[in-house]
């Protein structure tokens, strides 16, 4: 969630990068397995895509493939230090 590297949550926790990589790799098979999974992750349905995006040549060539991603969610992203300044807006 916070974007670090182990190496930085280690140096947080006082606890080797050893550790916090096993724990991090247990807590992603938590996550991914069946019981949490089946009852806590749901897919978007297929709704068609609203005709402010499909008409806008500017959005529907990018995103006619895309399911849920203009829904107003936000989504954390990072991009690489040497191109993060492409990715800047005025929002």
């Amino acid at each position: 969630v916070t974007s670090l590297t182990i190496r930085h949550v280690a140096e947080r926790f006082q606890h080797s990068n050893d550790t916090v990589s096993r724990y991090f790799k247990k807590m992603l098979f938590i996550f991914s397995d069946r019981p949490f999974y089946s009852t806590h992750v749901r897919f978007p349905t297929n709704k068609p895509v609203h005709l402010k995006i499909q008409c806008n040549p500017k959005f529907w060539p990018y995103f006619w493939n895309s399911i849920g991603a203009i829904d107003g969610c936000h989504i954390p992203v990072s991009p690489p230090a040497i191109i993060c300044s492409n990715y800047h807006n005025r929002k």
